[in-house]
Parts: structure tokens; C-alpha cells; sequence
């Protein structure tokens, strides 16, 4: 797969879920202010990253939520994007912006 083909399916999967965050209804998510700061996409469409960054919450708490909303991300990203595959998705904390503070 051409490298820009999947650069703009990794952004249009990041700002889709930014968009589908919101709806989430488990309190560990809805509670704290949850940010979608990346997505990256394997080349065969299956698996996906999707990384975050937490302010005003527990960083464990919010994973532990998004991980149980998995499935709801999924169908709404299956809705949302016309893939072939819709990948399953992984979640990993995003520290990139409490190490650019502390720098």
C-alpha cells in the first residue's frame, strides 16, 4: 500500500475517533478529558494504535474504559469509514505532552 494512502486513512481514523469519544458513556472515559492525539494503521487494514493523552484523570482508569468500549469504537468506526476491514484496535497513552511541559 502506497505510504500516503495510509496517511490519510490514519488521520481520517484519528479524527473519527476523536469525533466517536465523545459519545462514550462509561464514566472513566466521559469524566476525564480524553484526547486523541494519533492513529496509526497497519499496512493490511487489521490491527490499529490509537493513541491518547488524559488531563483531569487516572491514565490507567481511561484505558481500562476505552478498552471496555472497544467494541463500541469499532462498529461506530466500521459506520463512520468505508474500509474493507474495519482493524481492531489498541489503545497506548500518548506522554509526548507532559514531556514537552516538563522540558
Amino acid at each position: 500500500m502506497a505510504k500516503y494512502r495510509r496517511d490519510r486513512i490514519n488521520d481520517a481514523v484519528k479524527e473519527e475517533m476523536a469525533q466517536i469519544i465523545r459519545d462514550v458513556k462509561d464514566p472513566r472515559v466521559a469524566e476525564a478529558m480524553v484526547s486523541i492525539t494519533g492513529a496509526q494503521v497497519t499496512g493490511d487494514l487489521k490491527f490499529a494504535k490509537i493513541y491518547f493523552s488524559v488531563l483531569g484523570g487516572d491514565k490507567n482508569e481511561v484505558l481500562k474504559g476505552l478498552k471496555s468500549a472497544t467494541g463500541f469504537f469499532r462498529s461506530e468506526l466500521a459506520k463512520r469509514i468505508n474500509l474493507r476491514i474495519t482493524p481492531q484496535l489498541t489503545f497506548e497513552y500518548d506522554n509526548s505532552a507532559e514531556y514537552g511541559s516538563n522540558i
